[in-house]
């Protein structure tokens, strides 16, 4: 037994400290007063490490990056109302990306809910679609087993098989300011195993017959943490050349085989070739697929035997094909693989895959030595010029479309927030992997997704080790690169959402280093101070590109992918 202080509301007191049980060891506290009872016990306890985070949204995020870069238990607490409606988009990413994000609301008892009291809605229930579990802790408790049963129900909600969300709602009374000292059990951290379903015997046969009798066999892989087993699995299938692999750098998976830069190496493939290179089994693994062009060429496919393979979203049927979900790790489905139905090549479909990308590169390379300033070429140096050790944040719409362009680097790691695809959040996403993580952190950002969050700035929390490039074309790239926008009378003002705003003075507001450049020159020569490890604080370099130009030098792009003149 040891003695800890913490809040008098026992009930609160030894919640905190079961959490630690599980391995709850940060959390990001936004500022309120209903939810001092769970900021007392959250700061007292020795084994939490606590960060303050005005912003709501801004906060959520910021514990969505930490639990991304340590995949480990991150929380959020917030006071009562509104505070944890804005929880939500961090929320529902951390839902759709299997993140085990917890949330802790205050809340005011329930008598008083919808009874005009301040600072007081409907809290129960308001994550209902977009959490893996969600239930409420009383303030007092005569005991710590009073309460156990249902923290471990919680908790083996986020952190088994599917992972995921999990929200513990706090109705509490005044006072709220007072302390106590208990005396509570010393334990160690309690690990919650994940269990994969098994396949039979029966069912092996069947898949191995599936696997001999299809000629086109495709796995595409899509966001996954690095892992190196799921590399050495998939290089033992990447030896047959009836296999094609495709990833994304998002799987954050390398192999000079494998297929990398989807949408460049779709680009060239005709009309008469498409039967050819549709796959007759596909195999996913991962979460979610950023490319588009890939998504319809599969639904449009003749494709016979789709296999899901993931904890997560068992019924996701993304192509409209699937035939079976296989609710295991990446690493022990492709075990199954490798042990019981790999066997002679049936083809060389993997290997015409591969060919077409060997091929698209080498048409492509008189073209990107040529191409003039612009989004298109902008990234092409920036990714040249990061060091190759750093780990990449990526935010939506048109940014990680373009970083899907071009060959990963397989020292680096690459990260961005596809579970809903929202441009809100990647900035503070970004920041509280950094501040969680060793090493260089390199966020690339389009202006409207920094301006949108530029409150992940406010924070006495700014990790020195972020690097930030801004990518300003004054207004939503996106919306002149798809198809229907960019031919709209609307463009301009609903859609791309023209300005002129420029991150100088939030810079300076919130004391990050900043620079600009306007031209390669000016880029290349700021690139060495900038990555210089001599800063206090973030760096951000804004690079301005011209707003009407891009969509035609990237339409180009692809046509010198086809081979059109």
């Amino acid at each position: 037994m040891k003695e800890i202080r913490s809040t008098n509301k026992s009930g609160i007191a030894h919640f905190v400290h079961l959490c630690t049980k599980y391995g709850l060891k940060k959390v990001v506290c936004s500022p309120g007063s209903r939810n001092a009872p769970l900021v007392i016990a959250l700061d007292e306890h020795p084994a939490i490490e606590t960060f303050v985070i005005h912003d709501e949204r801004v906060a959520a995020f910021y514990a969505l990056g930490m639990a991304q870069e340590t995949g480990e238990l991150v929380a959020v607490v917030c006071t009562s109302g509104s505070a944890m409606l804005n929880y939500y988009p961090a929320v529902s990413e951390a839902y759709y990306r299997s993140i085990p994000l917890v949330v802790l609301s205050a809340d005011r008892p329930e008598e008083w809910v919808n009874h005009g009291d301040g600072q007081t809605i409907v809290q129960t229930g308001v994550y209902t679609n977009h959490i893996q579990w969600e239930g409420s802790i009383p303030e007092t408790i005569s005991c710590p087993s009073d309460i156990e049963p249902t923290v471990k129900e919680a908790f083996e909600a986020a952190l088994t098989n599917w992972r995921g969300p999990i929200h513990f709602n706090f109705p509490l009374t005044e006072p709220l300011y007072g302390t106590a000292e208990y005396e509570m059990e010393e334990f160690q951290v309690e690990k919650l195993n994940s269990e994969s379903e098994t396949i039979s015997e029966s069912e092996l046969e069947q898949m191995k017959e599936i696997w001999s009798n299809s000629e086109r066999k495709m796995i595409l892989v899509g966001q996954l943490d690095k892992q190196l087993a799921v590399k050495n699995a998939l290089k033992v299938l990447g030896d047959d050349p009836s296999v094609a692999i495709l990833v994304e750098n998002t799987s954050n998976l390398y192999d000079q085989r494998w297929v990398h830069c989807i949408d460049r190496t779709l680009a060239a493939i005709s009309p008469d070739e498409i039967e050819a290179f549709q796959p007759d089994l596909l195999i996913t693994l991962g979460g979610a697929i950023i490319s588009k062009r890939i998504k319809k060429f599969l639904r449009e496919s003749n494709v016979k035997h789709h296999w899901k393979v993931g904890f997560d979203f068992p019924e996701m049927d993304t192509y409209r094909k699937l035939t079976r979900s296989f609710e295991m790790s990446a690493v022990d489905f492709l075990k199954h693989l490798n042990d019981h139905l790999t066997g002679l090549p049936t083809s060389n479909f993997g290997a015409k895959w591969k060919q077409r990308d060997f091929e698209v590169q080498a048409r492509l390379e008189p073209f990107l030595m040529t191409v003039p300033y612009s989004d298109l070429s902008v990234f092409q140096l920036v990714l040249d010029f990061i060091p190759e050790s750093a780990k990449i944040h990526m935010s939506n719409s048109s940014v990680v479309r373009y970083c899907q362009l071009f060959d990963p680097i397989p020292s680096m790691s690459y990260y961005a927030n596809r579970g809903t695809s929202g441009i809100d959040g990647s900035t503070s996403t970004a920041c509280g992997a950094a501040l969680s993580g060793n090493g260089l952190h390199v966020l690339l950002t389009g202006d409207v997704s920094f301006f949108y969050d530029s409150n992940a700035l406010w924070s006495a929390h700014l990790p020195k080790n972020l690097r930030i490039f801004l990518i300003n074309n004054e207004g939503g790239g996106i919306f002149r690169i798809i198809n229907g926008p960019r031919e709209s009378d609307q463009l301009e003002r609903y859609f791309e959402a023209k300005h002129q705003t420029k991150a100088e003075h939030i810079c300076k507001a919130h004391g990050v280093e900043y620079m600009s450049a306007i031209n390669f020159e000016e880029i290349e020569n700021q690139m060495e101070a900038f990555f210089k490890e001599d800063s206090e604080s973030p760096k951000l370099m804004e690079i301005f590109t011209p707003r009407e130009e891009n969509n035609k030098i990237l339409d180009q792009f692809f046509a010198a992918a086809k081979g059109a003149e």
